[in-house]
């Protein structure tokens, strides 16, 4: 339908287009997994030494959640991954927010973010277990770093992005500097925070694995490095998926609070 004639066309008409846009592009979510278990299942079949078939990789899930033991790593990581990521993320968005409305703010802290975005999370490690010793702080503490970098950079641009126009407008029609940012920086920046929260999320899980090599006793990062030492492939495999399924589960309740935050903003 062109732009046209979605203008045209009734409120109602174009939500019941909507709709069943929804429906077929859950209808090729499905098919797509299908699709892709399938070809896994082929591709087993050829090549079973390296590759385990879903059935091998269902039966782990199956001994891993009978005994406890997939549930308790969940919550090892879940806990672990979260905590980073709120820190992280709740100390880059006001940060953010001052980097891009204060140029003094900007010049004091934007050197030393885009030093640290140069250098990998992964190689921070060292040096934390040698100043936070190998308990929880300095896995947490390299979650929080990945999410941090990713999330103020998206902020800082989002406010830098603001269009000029409304807030000369505001400032035309009296509003002072706390109700332009307030009234028009943070809603306009919404967008880029949210995309920036949802890389920062990616991060995170990134930095799970390697960050739960610091002397981890549960976790799934730690689960998937000791069966690597056995060559234990279905319970690697079920490591990535429920890193993978919990993953877009999460990002998927960002997406839904975007879609919230920004019912304003126009969608394809």
């Amino acid at each position: 339908m062109s732009a046209v004639t979605a203008a045209k066309a009734p409120p109602s008409s174009v939500s019941a287009q909507r709709a069943r846009r929804d429906r077929f592009a859950l209808a090729l979510n499905v098919l797509s997994v299908l699709g892709g278990i399938g070809l896994w299942w082929l591709l087993s079949i050829f090549n079973s030494t390296t590759l385990p078939s879903p059935l091998a990789v269902m039966e782990s899930f199956g001994a891993l959640i009978s005994d406890g033991t997939l549930l308790s790593d969940l919550l090892a990581s879940l806990r672990r991954v979260l905590t980073g990521f709120v820190l992280g993320a709740g100390l880059a968005i006001p940060l953010g927010f001052a980097m891009g409305w204060y140029w003094i703010a900007r010049a004091v802290v934007e050197p030393w973010t885009q030093f640290f975005r140069t250098i990998p999370p992964l190689a921070i490690i060292p040096l934390a277990i040698v100043l936070m010793g190998i308990g929880e702080v300095p896995k947490v503490f390299v979650i929080t770093l990945a999410s941090f970098l990713v999330a103020i950079v998206a902020t800082f641009q989002g406010v830098l992005n603001v269009d000029k126009t409304l807030i000369n407008a505001g400032r035309v029609l009296g509003a002072s500097d706390w109700v332009i940012f307030r009234r028009i920086a943070v809603p306009a920046s919404i967008p880029f925070i949210m995309v920036g929260l949802r890389q920062a999320l990616g991060a995170s899980w990134a930095t799970l694995v390697a960050a739960e090599l610091i002397a981890a006793d549960a976790g799934i990062g730690y689960r998937m490095q000791n069966a690597q030492i056995y060559y234990d492939l279905p319970t690697i495999f079920v490591g990535l998926i429920t890193i993978g399924v919990f993953g877009l589960l999460m990002d998927r309740l960002l997406l839904f609070a975007d879609k919230k935050l920004t019912s304003w903003q126009e969608r394809r």
